[in-house]
């Protein structure tokens, strides 16, 4: 799981924001800051979504009879596999 800073994603909507203004093809219907906010908007939407994914699989995974040690090649398996069948849950696979 990668954390990203409030700076990190505001670098991250201008870099794209950068893109986006070197394209013809784009017009903006809105202030360019105002897309730039909605860019910051998506990102963040979306890395809740990947936290509340990792939260409901270590749950999952916890929630096995026997102890299964976090960072073990069984955990790391079995953390995968739940990942993949929330994100298909939640129509991203």
């Amino acid at each position: 799981m990668m954390r990203l800073s409030r700076e990190r994603i505001n670098q991250l909507s201008k870099i794209i924001m950068d893109d986006f203004d070197k394209r013809d093809e784009l017009d903006y219907l809105q202030e360019p800051n105002d897309v730039r906010l909605h860019v910051v908007k998506v990102i963040t939407d979306e890395l809740k979504v990947d936290d509340d994914i990792d939260a409901q699989v270590r749950k999952t995974v916890e929630s096995y009879s026997r102890n299964i040690k976090e960072g073990s090649s069984e955990w790391e398996v079995l953390y995968e596999k739940h990942y993949k069948l929330e994100m298909a849950k939640k129509g991203f696979y």
